[in-house]
């Protein structure tokens, strides 16, 4: 993490004449037909999917869990999973986008009946360092961006109590994502920045199985994802966009 990011931890330390920009950052994050309209688009079913997979927000005794949410970025997935119950901490390398999510927080405040959240800007390398440990993990679009996905898989799962369940949604490589995920969605719909995706960076299921394995994973289920008119539903067409359960015995 650089220097100049650890003078901006909290959205009330942010300068006066930053507040507008983060807020504007906050915006466009949050806005269902802005930049982000893609991940707006298929929240519900990714949320929908995990909570159908991951472990019970609160255990037996009515303590809340903690999940852990990488790569959050402004909190789509994190103020859901925190809705559910969760005890919340979603991490994320970029700090425009934790302040932005502070600050959606701040402006939107969930309910009393939900779980707490907490934002921070940094690593999953940092965590491994300070042996946190989560009962759940949400790696949700994040793992086709990392330099190495098996070395950010086994990290992950050392953050991992046993008994514990992650999520991981990301995209196959295959010709029909390079159509319609990078060209289609960046080139011709501008649904996506360009550059936003690496084709060769796509994670196949049977290299998520591979890396989840080395990691001391378990993978007990896998759904495709896809867009439809009402909205993204669970297939078995895994081709483009794919979610996962892997577990830690």
């Amino acid at each position: 993490m650089q220097h100049h990011d650890s003078t901006v931890l909290s959205a009330d330390s942010v300068a006066p004449d930053e507040i507008a920009h983060f807020s504007d950052l906050a915006a466009r994050w949050w806005d269902p037909s802005g930049p982000m309209r893609p991940l707006h688009a298929m929240n519900d079913l990714r949320i929908q999917w995990s909570l159908r997979h991951l472990v019970a927000p609160e255990d037996a005794q009515g303590a809340r869990r903690t999940l852990l949410d990488i790569g959050c970025g402004a909190g789509l997935a994190s103020e859901a999973f925190a809705r559910a119950g969760f005890e919340v901490t979603g991490i994320d390398a970029a700090q425009a986008a934790i302040t932005a999510g502070r600050l959606h927080l701040r402006q939107h405040p969930l309910p009393a009946s939900a779980g707490p959240l907490a934002y921070r800007c940094g690593s999953a390398e940092e965590l491994v360092a300070e042996n946190a440990r989560y009962d759940a993990i949400s790696a949700l679009e994040v793992i086709e961006h990392v330099t190495d996905p098996a070395a950010f898989l086994r990290m992950l799962g050392s953050l991992l109590r046993p008994g514990g369940v992650m999520v991981v949604s990301t995209m196959n490589r295959t010709w029909r994502s390079l159509a319609m995920a990078k060209i289609g969605a960046e080139y011709v719909l501008r649904l996506l920045p360009v550059g936003t995706h690496d084709w060769r960076k796509f994670i196949t299921p049977a290299e998520l199985g591979q890396y989840a394995a080395a990691a001391g994973l378990r993978v007990t289920d896998v759904a495709g994802m896809v867009p439809g008119l009402g909205g993204w539903r669970e297939s078995r067409d895994m081709a483009v966009n794919y979610i996962a359960a892997l577990v830690r015995d």
